[in-house]
């Protein structure tokens, strides 16, 4: 069964192997990129794959900072992926209720302060993050507004900006 585009019956069955077998619930995900040093090309790249193919991704920083501007910039990315994140998360949770979408558009954004980045003060550079959520449904807004909270709490991406997580780095010079 298929509800707001979320394949109920995949789901479901995960839900259940995770219940027997929380180990299940486990993943790594991992991305290799690539700086391009090749002048006025777009400075990032990715082959990011996936469970039926692989995807080519390029970032690229403004000019101000130092890039072309001829593709979207990491931080755009970085929320993109919370967007979708929360939103398939809101999907998916909305989905197991029974409820149908008629719309659902998200929107985030974040206000950035760059003077840590270029070594000018220790000012957060992140200052806020903004996600707006436009839901139209025959729902009732309450009900609605409750798994709203409920994907917030829930969401991998929202978890990566709220909670401290340990970082690694490795170096290898070839």
């Amino acid at each position: 069964m298929v509800a707001n585009n979320i394949n109920l019956e995949a789901l479901g069955k995960y839900f259940e192997e995770v219940k027997k077998d929380p180990s299940q619930a486990k993943k790594t995900k991992l991305v290799d990129c690539e700086w391009v040093l090749e002048q006025g090309k777009p400075q990032f790249r990715a082959e990011v794959n996936f469970e039926q193919g692989s995807e080519s991704i390029q970032s690229d920083f403004a000019p101000f900072m130092g890039g072309w501007g001829s593709k979207p910039d990491p931080i755009q990315y970085c929320l993109y992926g919370l967007a979708a994140c929360f939103a398939g998360t809101f999907v998916a949770i909305v989905s197991q209720e029974g409820i149908t979408l008629k719309k659902f558009k998200i929107s985030v954004e974040n206000k950035i302060d760059l003077s840590q980045t270029l070594g000018l003060s220790e000012n957060p550079i992140v200052e806020e993050v903004t996600i707006t959520s436009v839901i139209a449904s025959d729902a009732p807004k309450e009900k609605i507004a409750e798994l709203l909270d409920l994907a917030t709490k829930r969401c991998p991406g929202i978890y990566c900006l709220t909670k401290p997580i340990p970082l690694k780095t490795n170096l290898v010079i070839e």
